[in-house]
């Protein structure tokens, strides 16, 4: 399994690539997505999962009419509504495109299917909702414990693709700042070089 770059939040799960998913394959259906696309909304049950090959999707959630962005998805990537989709409760947030993107759609019955299938991938899906508890815990402890200016530079030395891909005003949210503040904060950084 190919490790993940520094710019990249998880380590890729290539279905179509990794010879683990190759009997699985067809299963999957490609799709071309716009731009700004949703792809799962709040409150509906998540019914497919999404494999990127080409795009940016963005998770977030809506709070008394704002939206809160809290994690992005890259080529490489698998992205669900995990809670919803493995216990068929109301998903608790939003999947939506940022960029066109290509993506591969599996429906629930099929993943479930390869999950009973496969030892091997199950696993590999057990490893990934750890590290994704990983970082939603890192995520929380860094909202709590850290200034927005440490968690951009964090941002900024862990996922910089992130910086050079995602519309401001998204990273503004996923830093729980307006964008004005970043702005702030990225001047103040660019002073002290």
């Amino acid at each position: 399994m190919r490790k993940h770059k520094p710019e990249e939040p998880y380590e890729n799960r290539l279905p179509g690539g990794n010879p683990e998913w190759e009997p699985f394959s067809h299963f999957f259906n490609r799709e071309e997505i716009p731009a700004k696309t949703l792809l799962l909304r709040e409150g509906e049950i998540a019914r497919k999962a999404f494999y990127i090959e080409k795009g940016c999707l963005r998770v977030w959630f809506n709070r008394e009419g704002r939206e809160i962005t809290f994690q992005f998805f890259f080529e490489g990537q698998g992205v669900s509504s995990v809670e919803s989709f493995r216990t068929n409760t109301p998903s608790l947030f939003n999947i939506e495109t940022i960029e066109p993107s290509v993506i591969h759609v599996i429906a629930k019955n099929d993943f479930e299917h390869i999950l009973s299938h496969s030892e091997a991938i199950r696993r590999t899906i057990e490893q990934h909702t750890l590290e994704r508890l990983i970082y939603y815990q890192r995520l929380f402890l860094s909202h709590i414990k850290n200034s927005p200016q440490e968690r951009y530079e964090a941002l900024l030395k862990d996922h910089p693709a992130i910086l050079h891909r995602v519309p401001q005003h998204y990273i503004a949210s996923y830093l729980g700042i307006t964008p004005v503040h970043l702005s702030r904060i990225r001047n103040s950084l660019l002073k002290r070089k």
